[in-house]
């Protein structure tokens, strides 16, 4: 092969939005999955990459697939809603991943929150790979503060042990605004996502210190080291590790469903994306302050604006500009994962 064409060959792949979410569409429906599943599924795979998450974007589908080898999650589960109280609603994933779950279960969450003020989303028996951010911009669409987190399996040692028993456990924030995009951060209590340190492993680069220890509990730049005989660490050291148990707590028995270890045992070594419960939490301003909520939620826009005279940046705008970034220019993939994802299409 000439320079030429090898060059063109490893060269990476600009896709569009369209082009992204075809390929979401034709791996899932190839592998069996309902057409809800593919929908749901697809939007929020999209819209990771297309923000530049690229830990949670496209990347995902090949743990997607290899879950449902290891018989980790069921394909077209229909998920069963349940109103359990005046602020509170459930919905049994019954195995399936939480994307579609947590579509049918918006619809009562935020009448519920319009009704009471606060409401709860117990999301049970599902299996999340997607970033929870992408749920609480549908909720800040409403006008609605939001607030998700769920636990993983056991990837992290607690601080001060280096034994992996906590998850990387999520949070997410987000802030309606008047104006432009709401303010939204997610992010995992480990010192960073899982994803990432498994993009590291793939690329064949070395992870930073901090991330995460070896076997013996030792400091680790080897990501496969960390992956599958170490563990993650929490960031900010006994704060991320205190978060963490949290989120195990509230998001884990509180709803009635798995701690990470016991997603870990559940899984018994198949190495399935993990299979646990979510909680999300919606809050309407309106029903807290009544007819003077616009007047106070406008209060907000003085600290963002304080927070960027200083030069600093607000959580999720780097990912509104690569989305913006992205919808003009396109994505650009690796070969390497083009051509992983394209073989699981075919």
């Amino acid at each position: 092969m000439s320079d030429a064409r090898r060059d063109d060959a490893e060269a990476d792949v600009v896709l569009n939005r369209d082009e992204l979410h075809s390929i979401c569409c034709q791996v899932l429906s190839r592998h069996g999955f309902s057409e809800p599943h593919v929908a749901a599924i697809s939007e929020a795979l999209v819209a990771a990459e297309m923000a530049g998450s690229r830990s949670h974007g496209l990347y995902r589908l090949m743990g997607f697939v290899a879950t449902l080898g290891n018989g980790g999650v069921i394909p077209d589960a229909e998920p069963v809603v349940e109103d359990t109280a005046p602020s509170v609603i459930k919905v049994d994933a019954r195995g399936g991943f939480s994307s579609y779950a947590f579509r049918q279960g918006v619809p009562g969450l935020v009448s519920k929150a319009r009704s009471s003020g606060i409401a709860i989303l117990a999301i049970n028996r599902c299996v999340h790979a997607t970033a929870l951010w992408v749920e609480i911009e549908r909720l800040t669409q409403e006008g609605l503060v939001a607030i998700a987190c769920n636990p993983t399996q056991s990837y992290m040692a607690p601080h001060g042990g280096k034994e992996p028993l906590l998850g990387t456990n999520p949070i997410a924030f987000g802030w309606p605004r008047p104006e432009g995009d709401p303010y939204v951060f997610d992010f995992a209590t480990s010192a960073i996502a899982r994803g990432d340190i498994e993009l590291h492993r793939r690329q064949g680069d070395e992870i930073p210190l901090g991330w995460g220890v070896d076997r013996d509990g030792a400091p680790c730049q080897d990501p496969g080291e960390v992956l599958d005989h170490g563990a993650m660490l929490p960031f900010g050291e006994h704060k991320g590790s205190a978060l963490a148990i949290m989120i195990e707590l509230i998001a884990g028995p509180l709803i009635g469903d798995m701690l990470s270890i016991e997603s870990t045992e559940y899984d018994q070594g198949k190495k399935s994306l993990p299979y646990h419960g979510e909680l999300i939490i919606a809050i309407d301003p309106a029903r807290i302050t009544g007819g003077d909520s616009r007047q106070h939620m406008l209060r907000s826009e003085r600290l963002f604006d304080m927070v960027q005279q200083q030069g600093a940046r607000l959580s999720s705008e780097r990912r509104y500009q690569a989305r913006q970034k992205h919808e003009a220019q396109g994505v650009s993939l690796s070969r390497a994962l083009y051509d992983d994802v394209m073989k699981l299409a075919s």
